[in-house]
């Protein structure tokens, strides 16, 4: 019989709901919370059992509660897939400047909002990677529906193009935050609640795939990298001694610690099936020198080892509060004193900016507070036991567990970046009025397909014919009759681009498994197959050479926006300034536009063809 706490719990707490008469809905949620603890505890196998007995109770309720089941199942399946990287270092930091601690390059880091964040309440996302000099960003924004998916744009010219979503594998029905590209360009960590996880933010990795020239399913990196807490920025230091992530498992709200693990090129994967071997794994502790002698360790003395480990681990918690107090507030010494040298427009902006810090003083100073209290409890417990530490040994463990110095890795802080000035190619949206999402869903007039390529999202197949509540609002879907019952779609989109930026919108609606299809003449193919297609097509580029050389008048922008709506880029060529509008399918779009740039008074205007 299974010795868990939380599975004997789970067993008592059924048998009094059972006799007292609850229903079986609240029944139901007080077993789901009793798994969630179960699950936050790594304790997975009890959180799969506690959520496989509450929807027993109910089972037409198990749509609402599959959440929990699967995420106790992840938990429980990656279980046999654990790594065990040797810790170098670790060092609590407050959450909203976390990233300032990594080995990153100075300024490398710009501060929420900006050009390609706009939106600075996200709790986790506080600032996007642009370092000098590069030549491509990967950054995590909002969409329409609020949310966060990886987004490039990369430099061409003195122009960097419109951002767009990095691939179809890489975006879920939540968040990804925090992307960040290997030094050789062929591998992507970034965070994300949304994909195949156990709870919070999990890390994933992506390799670039050069045959299909499309990123590859994001993999899990599993334990004890991903937990059920949020696990946040995955980095390989430049020198490729250390990897680096912060995770809140074990800290307060407002904080999270960074883990400095040695660098693993292949880490060797084993299972765990002990939980509590799992905790231990997952805690990441730097390992504390103890000095080794004849003497048996008796059980007292390991109790004895014990609260000195809590009592070091708390001490290095109480010095990392310290020195982002002190960091602070230097960083406040440092703004005050540039008041002195700006004018009285800037010097009104700094103002504002340091009354806004001002107001994260308290909330640092009662983090420090309470980790104080919480040292002197463990001395307190020192002395009713007549422990009486090294305190010289004490300190020196906790600055080589705290810092890393015995290892050759220092924490510092860096500072954020000046505010990014990037110019952009126009990134007004294409619409697509193929697709929308409505009160009621609305199904196609015709299930044929135009001649041509075209791309759909895939919803379901199922055995009977779905109704208007199950299609949740989406228009146009398709239903096809195939020999096992019924298949869905929806959407019908001219370019792969555009199903992409709709897909995430489809599965937030509840469609986990959406995925993209194609069709050319409305035969089914490959979607690899259908973007070479793609490529490969013609498209016409109306090309204008503005009279004065730099720039075009209103009136003919005015037409462009108008007439097209497509993306006008200015570009430099051979040193001269010219501006693109397009791409366009038909040439006669293409002239019909060009035509109407010259009544307004631009005559250097050609049609290109482009492939």
């Amino acid at each position: 019989m299974r010795n868990n706490l939380f599975f004997r719990i789970s067993i008592l707490l059924t048998a009094v709901l059972t006799c007292v008469g609850t229903s079986a809905q609240t029944t139901q949620k007080r077993l789901l919370a009793l798994s969630d603890s179960a699950r936050m505890a790594y304790d997975f196998p009890a959180a799969l059992d506690l959520c496989r007995k509450a929807i027993r109770l109910d089972s037409t309720a198990r749509s609402r509660y599959e959440d929990h089941l699967i995420l106790a199942q992840n938990g429980l399946s990656m279980m046999d897939f654990c790594s065990h990287p040797t810790v170098v270092a670790r060092k609590v930091v407050p959450l909203k400047e976390f990233f300032l601690y990594y080995p990153l390059p100075d300024g490398s880091w710009r501060a929420t909002p900006n050009q390609l964040d706009s939106t600075a309440r996200n709790l986790m996302a506080k600032a996007v990677y642009v370092p000098e000099n590069a030549t491509a960003i990967f950054y995590s924004a909002n969409d329409d529906d609020g949310i966060r998916n990886i987004y490039k744009t990369t430099l061409d010219g003195d122009l960097w193009s419109a951002p767009a979503l990095i691939g179809e594998r890489l975006t879920s029905a939540s968040d990804e935050i925090y992307p960040m590209l290997s030094s050789d360009g062929e591998t992507l960590y970034f965070a994300s609640k949304g994909l195949y996880g156990m709870g919070g933010y999990d890390l994933y990795v992506s390799h670039w795939n050069k045959d299909t020239k499309d990123w590859d399913v994001p993999v899990n990196m599993g334990f004890p990298y991903s937990s059920p807490y949020d696990d946040l920025l995955f980095i390989n230091s430049e020198d490729g001694k250390y990897s680096l992530f912060a995770s809140n498992r074990d800290c307060q709200k407002d904080s999270v610690c960074i883990y400095v693990l040695e660098y693993d090129e292949v880490p060797i994967r084993k299972p765990i099936s002990d939980v509590e071997e799992l905790r231990n794994l997952s805690k990441l502790e730097v390992p504390v020198r103890e000095d080794v002698g004849d003497e048996p360790e008796t059980q007292d003395k390991g109790q004895q080892n014990e609260s000195i480990r809590r009592y070091v681990a708390k001490l290095k918690e109480v010095r990392a509060l310290r020195d982002s107090l002190s960091a602070f507030r230097k960083h406040m010494d440092a703004l005050r004193a540039m008041m002195a040298n700006v004018d009285d427009e800037k010097k009104e902006n700094l103002a504002g900016i340091i009354a806004s810090k001002e107001e994260e003083l308290p909330a640092l100073n009662e983090s420090l507070q309470v980790a104080v209290g919480q040292l002197q409890e463990i001395e307190m417990e020192f002395l009713s036991k007549g422990i009486v530490p090294d305190e010289s040994k004490l300190e020196s463990e906790a600055s080589a567990a705290g810092t890393g110095l015995s290892s050759g890795f220092e924490f510092s802080k860096r500072d954020f970046g000046p505010r990014l000035q990037l110019r952009m190619s126009s990134t007004k949206p294409k619409i697509n009025y193929s697709f929308k999402i409505l009160g009621e869903a609305r199904l196609a007039d015709s299930n044929t397909l135009p001649d041509g390529l075209v791309y759909q999202i895939k919803l379901f197949n199922q055995p009977r014919r779905a109704s208007m509540a199950e299609l949740k609002g989406l228009s146009p879907v398709y239903e096809r009759k195939i020999s096992s019952g019924y298949s869905y779609s929806a959407g019908l989109f001219n370019s792969y681009k555009d199903a992409l930026s709709n897909i995430n919108k489809v599965k937030s609606r509840g469609f986990r498994n959406a995925e993209i299809i194609a069709f050319s003449d409305g035969q089914p193919i490959g979607v690899s197959k259908a973007r070479n297609l793609e490529s490969q097509q013609s498209v016409y580029i109306v090309v204008i050479y503005p009279e004065n050389g730099q720039s075009l008048p209103e009136e003919v922008i005015a037409r462009i926006h108008d007439y097209s709506g497509q993306d006008l880029i200015k570009t430099v060529d051979n040193g001269s300034v010219i501006f693109k509008v397009g791409p366009f399918d038909e040439k006669n779009e293409a002239e019909s536009l060009a035509s109407d740039i010259r009544a307004a008074g631009e005559s250097s205007v050609s049609v290109t063809v482009s492939r």
